[in-house]
């Protein structure tokens, strides 16, 4: 891609150095995803003032799930709107940088409350990473390879979300051994730096800025408001993409992760008769097997490893499907193992391993096609505000969804996981809905 004669145009290694550092720094935002949902349980548990029942731990990882979501969604809010005044480039920077900074202090936390406050502020983080990558990206390289990169953005996440499981399969993660899981989520202060430093701008963004300079009418025309999304003619499509963010983040955090919870519990003790695996089957008279720390890990890298995959074809499926229908499809699809998943005996069994696995593939091309189409729905002027509003918006009634299921987790079902989870699957029920509401961009090419 040579440069032209556009005052800003980008080269093609410039082009390529956008994209490796927003891939690398939302796959270390993956990481500590896979870090909230591996390591959050047990840290309460290491934390916890003695007598907390298990119901009161699960609730609390509800709490930090929601500590996750909210943070996130504050830093899309901030970071996306600093992206459109400073530049995608240094708030993308900023981004990596304070989920990097949190992170290592949260390797001091002395109390759940501690953790809670810590786990916020270093989402805030991750919030701001997503907005102002996918913005910088798409406004870098040319609208014919927009399907591919929206699919290498969306699987990054879980890249990095498989990457932290499998470690944490070799090295456990337990009550007495989890802080070292903090230090591996500073160590991308490095990219941070980079990102300062060696990352070009958009120049699209930088066309816009010259434009507002160079005259003042302009400028007072296209400048960048949080507002503007929020009033006519972008009301509607604000709150449609807030609702598409909002159904395939629910699913994520909202019913795999009571998956993964519920793994953790079955793996803290030793398995009985009733749930044994398949392969090792209890006897009466012997022993129950051993407690399997592990377990939670296998089960975050079943969900992980398939969405991986599907993910960076995320894009593609909607190009070839057409954003609506393919939104729909995945919809079904994921409700369906939603259900045989938390129906399953145990997490021991096949039957919740292969239900994790699908949940995992069909709910992972939600998240090549957000980078897509999220961004096709807003002119340049508020695009990252746009994207950043939608996305993590969905993330704050994801997080509300989350602490009525933590408060049902512990006041109507005692603790069970599992039918919290086949509750909170119907929410693929309103995507189906929504999406029929969607406007259709199938033609965009992030024109103004």
């Amino acid at each position: 891609m040579a440069k032209d004669s556009k005052p800003h145009a980008l080269s093609q290694s410039q082009c390529w150095i956008i994209l490796a550092t927003a891939f690398l720094g939302w796959a270390f935002a993956g990481v500590h995803m896979s870090i909230t949902g591996l390591v959050m349980r047990v840290g309460v548990a290491d934390l916890a003032p003695t007598g907390w029942e298990e119901k009161v731990i699960g609730q609390w990882f509800g709490f930090l799930v929601c500590a996750f979501l909210f943070g996130a969604a504050v830093g899309g809010y901030v970071f996306g709107f600093v992206g459109d005044r400073m530049g995608r480039a240094r708030a993308m920077a900023i981004s990596i940088l304070c989920y990097s900074v949190f992170s290592g202090v949260t390797y001091f936390a002395q109390s759940p409350t501690q953790l809670l406050v810590l786990r916020f502020l270093t989402c805030m983080g991750i919030g701001g990473m997503w907005p102002n990558g996918i913005a910088l990206v798409s406004e870098a390289w040319p609208n014919i390879s927009r399907p591919f990169l929206a699919g290498a953005i969306g699987t990054a996440a879980n890249v990095g979300i498989f990457v932290f499981a499998l470690l944490t399969v070799f090295v456990h993660v337990t009550p007495d051994d989890w802080r070292w899981t903090m230090l591996v989520g500073t160590s991308p202060v490095v990219l941070a730096l980079f990102a300062f430093f060696a990352v070009p701008e958009s120049p699209k963004w930088l066309d816009l800025r010259d434009r507002q300079t160079a005259d003042s009418s302009i400028a007072g025309a296209e400048k960048a408001s949080m507002y503007e999304i929020f009033q006519q003619p972008l009301l509607k499509t604000t709150l449609v993409g807030i609702m598409l963010g909002a159904v395939p983040l629910f699913g994520g955090w909202g019913v795999s992760n009571w998956g993964t919870a519920w793994a953790s519990e079955a793996g803290d003790k030793p398995a009985t008769k009733a749930d044994a695996p398949a392969e090792q089957p209890a006897v009466a008279g012997q022993p129950a097997a051993k407690p399997d720390p592990a377990l939670k890990s296998w089960t975050v890298i079943y969900r992980s490893l398939p969405g991986s995959f599907s993910s960076l074809l995320g894009g593609a499926l909607a190009f070839w499907l057409g954003r609506k229908r393919s939104y729909l499809i995945l919809c079904v699809c994921a409700l369906i193992c939603t259900q045989i998943l938390f129906r399953a005996e145990s997490p021991h069994t096949d039957t919740f391993k292969y239900a994790t696995m699908g949940l995992g593939f069909f709910s992972g091309f939600f998240f090549g096609w957000l980078p897509l189409c999220l961004p096709e729905m807003f002119p340049t002027r508020v695009r990252s505000t746009g994207a950043g509003v939608s996305f993590n918006f969905g993330r704050i009634l994801t997080g509300i969804g989350i602490l009525v299921s933590a408060y049902a987790l512990r006041a109507m079902f005692e603790g069970n996981y599992a039918t919290v989870g086949q509750i909170s699957g119907f929410v693929y029920v309103i995507g189906m809905v929504v999406i029929i509401f969607a406007p259709d961009t199938s033609k965009s090419l992030l024109e103004e």
